[in-house]
C-alpha cells in the first residue's frame, strides 16, 4: 500500500516545516542523533534512568508536547502535558463528568475548583489517557503501547512507518477510494472494540490518527470518557463517527450517508454489541407514535434524583 503526502497549502512556511520533518526522519533512520537539552518537563525522567537520551521533539499540540527519546536501546516518545490553562478542553465539564475520584473530599474539591481542587482535576485528567491505554491495548485496540507516566510525562512506543520513521496523521496522507474505505472499516471496528471495554474517545478525527505501517493507530485520549457513566456519552460518541465519516466520505463518497453512529449504539443498548457483529451503516427509523406520558415521568424521576443528590452533596 502506497500513500502520498499532500501538497504544501501554505506556501513556504509549510514547505520549511516539511523540510525539518525529513531532515528529523533521515536522522532517526540512520541513528544519527542529534544532542538536545533536556527539556525541564523530562528532566525528571532521565534523572531517574527512566529516559536515556532526548532525541528531539515531535510535535507540539493543544493539549501536551511530544519528545522522541531513548530508553536503553528502545526509541519512544514521551508526553509532557501542557498546564491546563493552555489546554483547549479545560473547561469542557461534559468530559469530566463519571471519572472517578479517590474520595468525596477530592470530588467535592473539584467541583468547587478550589486550588486543591484543580490540582485533582489535572491528576485525573492525566490518569485517563495512561488508564485508557491500557485498557484499550488490553482489548486489542490499536493504541500506542504504554510504559508509564511519571511527573506528567506518558512514556510510551513511538509509532512509526514502512521506514521507521515517525508515521503521519491521517491529515497528511493522501489516500484512494478503496485504502478510504479499508480504513474507515478498521476504524469503526475499533471505535466498536473501544466502545465495548466502555470507553469513548471524544475526540476522535484525522488529526487523533497515525498512519502506521500496518495501518492507523489513535492516539489522544485525555479526554477519553466512561461510556456508562457519562450522560454525554451517545453525543460524543456520535461526532466521533460522523468525523470519521466526513473525512473518509471526500475520497468515498458512498460513505456520505452511512448511520454507523446509530446503528452501534442501538447494538450497545440491547447489550449484544461485539467487534465481530456485522454492521452496515443503515438503520431503521421508528415511526411508531411516541409514550408522551412515560417520558414525562421519565423527565420528573431524573429531576427528582438530582435534587437528592445535590442535597447529599451540601
Amino acid at each position: 500500500m502506497v500513500f502520498f503526502l499532500r501538497r504544501a497549502r501554505t506556501g513556504a512556511a509549510q514547505q520549511t516545516c516539511r523540510t525539518r520533518c525529513r531532515r528529523r526522519q533521515w536522522s532517526i533512520t540512520s541513528q544519527r542523533w542529534i544532542n538536545l537539552k533536556t527539556p525541564k518537563r523530562l528532566a525528571a525522567l532521565v534523572e531517574e534512568g527512566l529516559v536515556d537520551e532526548v532525541i528531539g521533539q515531535l510535535m507540539s499540540g493543544k493539549e501536551a508536547t511530544v519528545y522522541i527519546v531513548r530508553c536503553g536501546a528502545a526509541i519512544r516518545c514521551a508526553k509532557a502535558y501542557k498546564d491546563a490553562k493552555q489546554r483547549s478542553f479545560r473547561n469542557n465539564a461534559s468530559y469530566q463528568e463519571g471519572r472517578k475520584v479517590k474520595n468525596s473530599r477530592q470530588a467535592r474539591a473539584m467541583e468547587k475548583g478550589s486550588r486543591y481542587g484543580r490540582k485533582m482535576q489535572e491528576e485525573v485528567w492525566q490518569s485517563a489517557e495512561v488508564d485508557a491505554l491500557y485498557r484499550l491495548a488490553a482489548a486489542g485496540v490499536r493504541v500506542p503501547q504504554p510504559h508509564l507516566c511519571y511527573a506528567g510525562v506518558l512514556l510510551m512506543d513511538l509509532v512509526v512507518d514502512g521506514d521507521g520513521n515517525p508515521a503521519p496523521r491521517l491529515n497528511d496522507v493522501e489516500l484512494d477510494e478503496a485504502q478510504a474505505l479499508a480504513f474507515h472499516a478498521l476504524l469503526i471496528n475499533q471505535a466498536v472494540r473501544m466502545l465495548c471495554a466502555g470507553i469513548i474517545h471524544g475526540d476522535l478525527s484525522e488529526y487523533n490518527i497515525l498512519v502506521a505501517a500496518d495501518g492507523p493507530v489513535i492516539i489522544d485520549l485525555p479526554q477519553a470518557i466512561d461510556a456508562a457513566g457519562n450522560s454525554n456519552a451517545f453525543e460524543l460518541f456520535a461526532r466521533d463517527i460522523v468525523n470519521l465519516r466526513s473525512y473518509f466520505s471526500a475520497f468515498a463518497p458512498a460513505l456520505k450517508d452511512s448511520q454507523f453512529a446509530r446503528e452501534i449504539w442501538a447494538y450497545y443498548e440491547k447489550g449484544v454489541l461485539s467487534p465481530e457483529l456485522p454492521l452496515t451503516g443503515q438503520v431503521v427509523l421508528d415511526e411508531s407514535p411516541a409514550d408522551v406520558d412515560a417520558v414525562l415521568l421519565q423527565v420528573e424521576l431524573a429531576i427528582r434524583e438530582n435534587e437528592i443528590r445535590r442535597m447529599c452533596a451540601e
